[in-house]
């Protein structure tokens, strides 16, 4: 609990300030104080939420900030919707810990049903957290209206991108070499599997194949993973290659090998041996070999003539390993796969997916082939390698090892060695579309472009095929379904879709309202179903009406047995005296406590913040929406399970019959909350709609949940026949892919009211805080609400307001995740790339460059920093640092504390010193003063400097002119127009204050995407009648032309100060001693110094004569010479000085007089007299006095005085 500085405590007072004023919902409707020029269209790519914020986190998250609040003032609408990441191995493997689950066996054993709840559960578990922090690390983000990527909609978007992607012939399940997990149980896809990549240990080892036909002969081959030796069947050689038969001696005898001839004398190195003949790659062709182990040979169950035969591979090559012979394992290795289906190998696996040897290896079966490494159980990943060495030696067949180093593939979540695994998978056929990647990657502006042109564009060129499913558990799920008498596949891309195939009971259902009743004339709840509550006149009236339009026959009528319901389903019985009348309590009005009946509904709903709350709220003795919906699921169900090709017509009440139209609809509380804004969402009284019913997974609380396994366990047939799921989930990267439409739910906008669809979403309309309605609502005509636009022109809209992306921003690694797997998508669906503009970040590390630890504690807690430093400060580092330009920052808290002095700590004493000389009524007007023009253009340069750099995604060119400005600023400016701030001059006074003023109203907003909090504070102080009431709601400054020569001359003439001042100290003479003159080259740096800033050299360098000179070597030239009347003015320089600090140290005020009385002798009177109006003007001296007084002594060379002073 670290105590919060002044610093944190103004920052959190401005949120508030935010947070109270709604100042980001209003930056939305008017960025920059007007209607929106357009949309700024900018994507989040979303965090999970597992654990608590990081610098990685902050780092993004300031950079998808600081971009969005300059456009923002830019008059652009900049929707800024959070999203979380919820599916994948990430989640599962914090679960399989949680949980203590090490294999999918005890996945499933568990259930999957568990472990997926328990998913559920975890991905939100920091989600308040997050709540906090983001908002207090200054970012505006609408965290209300979020999106997970486990939402239903979500899902149902990603199935219709998948869709698309196999009509465009995209998609295809294909057998290949792929790299398998073994503790995951999953195939990964390359680009997962290159985050993995880690250099280890392992063995290799030469291996001897003899030749069936020739013994005594063997061919020497070598592997890296001996693990894949018992599923040999084949070895390779090139028929171009030199081959040398050669007798060597070995400890266990002599023996004759074959090997390529150039790799001779590297592999037997100080063996002794005489090359006996050469062979060509081409004699050894087609020659049986002995395989080293027996057991594959026992699973063949058809002929295989090229089982263990030598076969030509172009992929052979001699190198600086191996010895020209490479064994082949077709389930293990591509190469080996291809060259395996090209000869008719079997490709037989021996290891099955959970990485263990199959039973039929009889010597090592159930044992890991590649385990990850363990200390504490003493289990290495070259366990299995070492048995299988020693189970060679023992054979005889193994003629050496050798340890080596090499770089090898480990699972990017769980950190398990992979396996190069044949398996079925899905694919996207990336290759067919790789010119269009390439060409669409030239479009997008790349922020540092290195990494589009190199990193991210070597890739694009060398893409494959990306597998698309995993063999999991909690993602979502792969729609598609195979018809097994036919094999033909059904890919499904919406609920609707789906639907088709749910077999269902031929009932035909209609749902009624009650007719109007007394509890409705009086606005009341009535949910006793004791009480009296019948149909007024009105009421029987409105049945009467509508009996007419019902169908001939009604076979079955249901109520719930309220008064009401019970006298409207007897009218409609009256009319079909044939149908069924049942009474059933299961649709009944909303249960609730006695409590509330005959008080308002208004009243009732007021006990509910959110509509979320009106589902998971419990209300002592009462239900909640969610109790309504699942009775009221669960009842259809059994109506299709009890009845079939009935008319059934449902008599209830509007509640129970708006959660049954939410079930059938399988509507997500986003959409049931926007349908409920309709006044057609809920029946009028009387109406009757038609209720097409069919069926769609739902959970427990009869949502509508595609997750496994109520995906699993939903029958869809066709002709009859039941079709059979996939059972894999996706890819999360696909996923995360889809979030340019899924965070929309596009294409499938449901329109439910107007101003109500995602795509309304997009431009920052929300769905009003709902308040259910009393019973007493109006009729529509229309039954069901459908979509207000139709595909084309949904799809028009979507990428005229949403796609693509004019900037995202990311780590480094996400160009191989995040950045590729969205490009691939939007080219295959769109034609083009989603994102125009990227800022690729690098990774911030600990001070010492070493990985951040909690463990190792080698950095400052974010929220410890901010409540020490304020988050400004760390906002600012990290965007003026090189790690925007993906960079690796080693992150140290002593230049963030720099940072803080240098900008916030200065700038702070800026305003200080403005408001204590401001009256507030000062209004810029154009001023002659040299200062006041010099910062006004230095102004105007940082606005440029600063647009350039933001419209350019150069983070750091945008904001690293602030801290310069702020320097000319503070030591420049306003230390040069401190006099004038409190002279008696009135007019260039107002002028200095007013363009300070404006320079600092103008700096707020130039500082507003960077360092927001003090933008804001500093907006507050000096911001004009008229202006907007945030600085966030401000326009960004346009700037005028900027001075570039007034800027020249200042550098020169600051440039001739620092030299007379090193020239000063060389002399050991201070400031405070004042000088003959000066002399300065007259052409420094190409400027010449006009005449009015000649007064500023004499100020700063305290001379009395500033002297050009075109001849001068150097840039400045000082006369050193010390007059008396110099000595003297210098004498009474150290005495003002000793005075100003003893008035600071009474703490009076600038404006405080005093009497000053001085103790000196003749020789001090004498200078104190020549220096009379300088001292007392600058002291604030109303008298001098000289005479004997006890107080502060100062000497100066000579001179010396003592002196008191006496506040009047």
């Amino acid at each position: 609990d670290v105590p919060k500085s002044e610093v944190a405590e103004r920052e959190e007072a401005i949120l508030a300030f935010w947070q109270e004023h709604d100042i980001f919902n209003r930056s939305l409707k008017q960025p920059a104080g007007d209607a929106p020029k357009g949309d700024y269209v900018f994507y989040d790519g979303p965090p999970f939420a597992t654990g608590l914020p990081h610098y990685g986190h902050i780092l993004a998250g300031t950079m998808k900030d600081a971009i969005p609040r300059f456009w923002t003032m830019q008059g652009y609408h900049v929707r800024r919707q959070w999203g979380w990441d919820c599916h994948g191995l990430p989640v599962e493997n914090l679960i399989e810990k949680k949980l203590g689950l090490a294999t999918k066996r005890d996945i499933e054993a568990y259930g999957i049903k568990n472990f997926n709840e328990a998913a559920r559960e975890s991905v939100m578990e920091y989600a308040d957290d997050w709540r906090q922090i983001i908002p207090r690390m200054g970012r505006f983000v609408d965290m209300e209206n979020d999106y997970k990527t486990m939402d239903s909609t979500y899902t149902e978007s990603v199935w219709w991108v998948f869709k698309q992607l196999y009509e465009k012939g995209l998609v295809f399940e294909g057998f290949k070499s792929m790299h398998l997990c073994p503790r995951c149980g999953t195939t990964l896809s390359n680009f997962e599997v290159n985050q993995g990549y880690k250099d280890i240990k392992d063995i290799s080892v030469f291996v001897e194949f003899p030749l069936v036909d020739e013994p005594g002969t063997s061919l020497l081959a070598w592997t890296t993973t001996p693990w894949t030796l018992p599923g040999n069947m084949a070895l390779a050689v090139n028929e171009e290659i030199e081959y040398a038969v050669i007798d060597v001696k070995t400890e266990t005898g002599a023996k004759r090998l074959v090997l390529a001839k150039d790799r001779v004398a590297a592999v037997l190195k100080e063996s002794e041996y005489t090359v006996v003949e050469m062979w060509t790659g081409k004699d050894l062709l087609g020659k049986k070999i002995e395989p080293p182990f027996p057991w594959l040979a026992t699973q063949l169950t058809e002929e295989a003539p090229n089982a263990w035969t030598v076969l030509h591979a172009d992929f052979v090559e001699v190198g600086e390993e191996g010895t020209g012979i490479v064994h082949i394992a077709p389930a293990y290795g591509e190469d080996d796969m291809k060259l395996g289906q090209k000869h008719g190998l079997p490709i037989i696996h021996h290891v099955d997916e959970g990485g263990h040897f199959k039973d039929f290896v009889t010597d090592f079966a159930g044992q890991l082939v590649k385990p990850k490494d363990d200390e504490e159980s003493e289990v290495n990943h070259m366990d299995a390698d070492i048995e299988i060495i020693r189970a060679l030696a023992a054979k005889g067949r193994l003629f050496a090892k050798e340890k080596i180093t090499h770089s090898y593939p480990h699972c990017w979540r769980c950190d398990t060695p992979l396996l190069n695994y044949a398996t079925t998978s899905w694919f996207v056929d990336v290759p067919s579309i790789k010119d269009k990647l390439v060409a669409a990657n030239e479009t997008v502006g790349w922020v540092p472009e290195h990494v589009g042109t190199n990193r991210f564009g070597k890739w694009l060129e060398g893409a494959r095929d990306w597998a698309v499913s995993r063999q999991r558990y909690w993602g979502a799920p792969l729609p598609i379904w195979k018809n097994p008498e036919t094999n033909e596949v059904k890919v499904f891309g919406s609920r609707k879709d789906m639907q088709k195939y749910a077999p269902t009971s031929g009932n035909t259902y209609f749902t009624m309202r009650h007719g109007l009743a007394e509890s409705n004339v009086k606005h009341v709840i009535s949910c006793n179903k004791e009480n009296s509550d019948g149909l007024t006149e009105e009421g029987k009236q409105q049945v009467e009406a509508v009996v007419a339009n019902l169908p001939e026959q009604i076979d079955i009528i249901i109520h719930s047995g309220f008064q009401r319901t019970k006298e409207t389903a007897e009218i409609v019985a009256a009319a079909h005296p044939e149908a069924e009348v049942i009474e059933d309590d299961r649709v009944r009005e909303l249960d609730l406590s006695d409590d509330y009946e005959g008080g308002k509904w208004k009243d009732y709903n007021a006990q509910f913040a959110t509509w979320e709350d009106r589902f998971t709220k419990k209300l002592e003795g009462s239900e909640n929406r969610r109790d309504v919906q699942m009775r009221m699921g669960a009842f259809i169900e059994s109506l299709e399970e009890t009845y079939a090709d009935k008319k059934i017509l449902i008599v209830s009440h509007a509640g129970p019959l708006f959660g049954l139209e939410c079930f059938v609809k399988g509507l997500s509380l986003k959409e049931s909350e926007a349908y409920f804004a309709d006044e057609a969402a809920y029946h009028a009284n009387a109406e009757v709609r038609e209720l097409v019913y069919a069926p769609l997974p739902h959970n427990d609380y009869y949502e509508l949940d595609f997750h496994r396994p109520y995906i699993d366990d939903f029958v869809l047939e066709e002709n009859g026949v039941q079709l059979e799921r996939i059972p894999d989930v996706f890819d999360c990267w696909f996923e995360s892919g889809s979030m340019p439409y899924a965070q929309f739910h596009y294409p499938f906008e449901q329109s439910f009211g107007r101003s109500h669809s995602p795509l309304d979403s997009a431009h920052g309309v929300t769905v009003p805080a709902s308040t259910a309605p009393s019973e007493t609502v109006s009729a529509k005509s229309d039954l069901i609400p459908k979509s207000l636009l139709k595909e084309q022109s949904v799809q028009l809209e979507f990428e005229q307001r949403c796609f693509p992306a004019q900037f995202i921003a990311e780590g480094l690694d996400q160009t191989r995740g995040w950045f590729y797997s969205m490009l691939v998508l939007g080219v295959a669906l769109f034609g083009k790339s989603p994102f125009e503009n990227v800022i690729v970040n690098g990774l911030v590390l600990a001070e010492d460059g070493k990985k951040m630890s909690k463990s190792l504690q080698n950095y400052p807690d974010p929220l410890d920093l901010a409540n020490r430093v304020g988050v400004d400060a760390m906002r600012f580092y990290l965007l003026s640092s090189p790690v925007i330009r993906g960079e690796d920052l080693n992150f140290s808290e002593k230049e963030v504390l720099e940072l803080q002095r240098k900008n916030i700590g200065r700038l702070h004493n800026v305003l200080a010193m403005y408001e204590m000389y401001a009256d507030g009524g000062e209004s810029r007007s154009d001023s002659p003063h040299v200062l006041d023009r010099w910062i006004i253009a230095r102004l105007n340069q940082l606005v440029a400097e600063s647009t350039a750099g933001y419209k350019a995604y150069e983070l750091d060119k945008a904001t690293r002119p602030i801290t310069d400005f702020i320097d000319d600023l503070s030591v420049w400016y306003l230390r040069r127009s401190r006099d004038r701030l409190k002279g008696e001059d009135t007019e260039d006074k107002t002028r200095a204050l007013a363009t300070l003023r404006y320079t600092l109203r103008t700096l707020a907003l130039v500082m507003a995407p960077a360092m927001p909090f003090y933008a804001e504070y500093l907006w507050q102080a000096v911001k004009e009648e008229g202006d907007a009431e945030s600085v966030h709601l401000g326009k960004w400054p346009e700037g005028g032309e900027v001075d570039h020569w007034l800027i020249g001359c200042m550098v020169t003439t600051r440039d001739v100060v620092s030299a007379g001042l090193e020239l000063r100290t060389k002399a050991k003479l201070n400031v405070r001693q004042p000088l003959a003159s000066v002399k300065f080259k007259v052409e420094s740096n190409g400027v010449i110094i006009p005449d009015e800033f000649i007064p500023l050299i004499k100020d700063e360098l305290n001379v009395k004569e500033v002297i050009s000179d075109s001849v001068l070597k150097n840039l400045a030239e000082l006369d050193t010479t010390l007059t008396p009347e110099l000595l003297a003015e210098g004498a009474v320089r150290e005495l003002m000085r000793a005075v100003q600090g003893r008035r600071k140290a009474e703490g009076l005020a600038p404006e405080d007089p005093i009497v000053l009385t001085i103790d000196t002798d003749e020789t001090g009177q004498v200078a104190v007299a020549a220096n009379q109006d300088l001292l007392v003007k600058t002291v604030g001296a109303d008298s001098l006095i000289f005479a004997k007084t006890e107080g502060e002594v100062v000497k100066a060379g000579e001179f010396a005085f003592t002196f008191s002073i006496q506040k009047l």
